[in-house]
């Protein structure tokens, strides 16, 4: 996966250790990083796509993360069509 959009993240000057924090206040401060960056949506999909669970990524949480994946995983498995099982019957 292309990665050419890490050098142009707000993040691109920030310790890394600020994404990577030990605790929730950590969390806020990193996600505040996020705020209004250009390359969050990127950001976010590398982490969704590579199931990293470390860290803030595209501004969101590890568990933001988690919950994001299980909205998609479970979208997708969801019925496309009310009623059309019943349709021929």
């Amino acid at each position: 996966m292309d990665t050419a959009w890490m050098a142009k993240g707000n993040c691109r000057d920030v310790d890394p250790s600020v994404f990577f924090p030990s605790d929730g206040v950590g969390v806020e401060v990193a996600k505040q990083v996020c705020v209004g960056c250009p390359m969050r949506s990127p950001c976010l999909e590398y982490a969704l796509r590579n199931r990293i669970d470390h860290g803030v990524w595209g501004g969101a949480s590890e568990r933001e993360r988690r919950r994001i994946a299980r909205q998609r995983r479970l979208s997708a498995a969801a019925p496309t069509g009310a009623g059309s099982a019943t349709k021929d019957r």
